[in-house]
C-alpha cells in the first residue's frame, strides 16, 4: 500500500475469441478481491477494461474450493465485471492456462491435461496443437425432452426480434438460455444494449445466446452474459449454442452430430460432445499486456 493509502496490483490483459479478462496474480492468496475492486478493474473508461476478472490463486489457499486442491494446484477466482462471481468461464480457463505456462507455474505438452478447480468443480484443460481444449464436465437440458418437444421451456423478449421467442433451457454448471433465429438477417438486427428479458428467470440468471443454425454442426451466435452485457464470445454460451442446435437437430431427424463449428462475433471456437457424454470446448487464448494498476482505497 503507498503512503496515500493507494494498493497497486500488477494485472495481466488476455482473450479467448475477443472474450476479455483481467488476470490478477494472488501467488500466496492474501488478496481480498471484493467486487467494487472488480468493478473498476473492469471498466473500459475507468479501469483497465474487461468482460471479466480472473485471480490466479492456489486451490488450497480458497476455502470455497479447498476440496478440489488434491487434483488442481490452481484455482480460476472468475468474477464477472459486475464484480459477482460467476461458476465457471469457458474462454477464461483457456486464457487462465496459457496465463500459468507462460508464468513457468505449469507445463502442458501437446495432448497432454492440467487440472484447473473452478466453482463449477475441476476442469481438464488439453493442449491441441495451438489451441486448448476443455472439458466442460456434465451438461443437460433443464427441461428434457418436453422442453424439446414444446419448441423451449421459457420465453425471450429483447430488442430488435418484434415479440417474445421461445428458449430452451440449458445447465453447463452455470445457466443458458437457447433462442434459434431464422437466419442472419435476424441475428444482426438484434440490440443487445439491454439484458433480455427471461420467463422464467433462473434464481441466479442466465446467459442469453442467440443462434443461427448454418447447417448441422455449424453455428452463428451472439450472446448476452449476465452481469457483463453482449460480449464478443462466450465459451460455455458457445457450448450450450451447439448443445441446444445438437439436440434440435437429433429431434428434427437429422441425426445426433458430436462435432460443431461456433461462429462469434470474435472468431471460431469448437464444440465436441465426447464419447463420456461431457462436452469439449476448444479455442485459442493469447495474452496482449502486462502492467500495474494504482486503485484508489475506498
Amino acid at each position: 500500500m503507498a503512503d496515500d493509502g493507494s494498493v497497486q496490483l500488477t494485472f495481466t490483459k488476455g482473450h479467448g475469441t475477443e472474450n476479455d479478462f483481467v488476470l490478477v496474480p494472488d501467488l500466496d492468496g492474501t488478496l481480498v478481491l471484493d467486487p467494487a475492486t472488480v468493478r473498476r478493474l473492469a471498466d473500459r473508461r475507468a479501469g483497465i477494461g474487461g468482460d471479466g476478472v480472473i485471480r490466479v490463486v492456489p486451490t488450497r489457499a480458497v476455502a470455497e474450493v479447498a476440496d478440489q486442491a488434491a487434483q488442481a494446484e490452481w484455482f480460476m477466482d472468475y468474477r464477472n465485471a459486475d464484480g459477482e462471481p460467476a461458476e465457471m468461464c469457458g474462454n477464461g480457463v483457456r486464457v487462465f492456462v496459457t496465463y500459468l505456462l507462460r508464468e513457468g507455474l505449469a507445463h502442458l505438452g501437446d495432448g497432454e491435461q492440467l487440472a484447473v478447480a473452478t466453482r463449477a468443480g475441476t476442469k481438464q484443460v488439453r493442449r491441441d496443437g495451438d489451441l486448448l481444449a476443455v472439458d466442460l464436465g456434465a451438461w443437460r437440458i433443464v427441461g428434457g425432452d418436453g422442453a424439446l418437444g414444446g419448441g423451449g421451456d421459457a420465453q425471450v423478449l429483447a430488442g430488435g426480434l418484434g415479440g417474445a421467442v421461445a428458449g430452451l433451457s440449458l445447465d453447463l454448471g452455470n445457466p443458458h438460455t437457447v433462442v434459434v433465429l431464422p437466419g442472419g438477417a435476424e441475428l444482426r438486427a438484434l440490440d443487445l444494449h439491454r439484458a433480455p428479458v427471461v420467463e422464467p428467470l433462473p434464481p441466479n440468471g442466465t446467459n442469453v445466446e442467440f443462434v443461427v443454425v448454418e447447417r448441422a454442426g455449424h453455428v452463428a451466435m451472439r450472446v448476452h452474459e449476465r452481469g457483463v452485457g453482449e460480449t464478443r464470445s462466450c465459451g460455455t454460451g458457445a457450448a450450450a449454442a451447439a448443445l441446444a442446435a445438437r439436440a434440435w437437430t437429433a429431434v428434427a431427424g437429422g441425426g445426433e452430430v458430436d462435432e460443431w463449428r461456433v461462429d462469434v462475433p470474435g472468431g471460431t471456437l469448437r464444440v465436441r460432445v465426447l464419447p463420456s457424454g461431457t462436452v469439449e470446448l476448444a479455442g485459442p487464448a493469447e495474452l496482449v499486456a502486462d502492467g500495474t494498476v494504482e486503485l484508489a482505497t475506498p
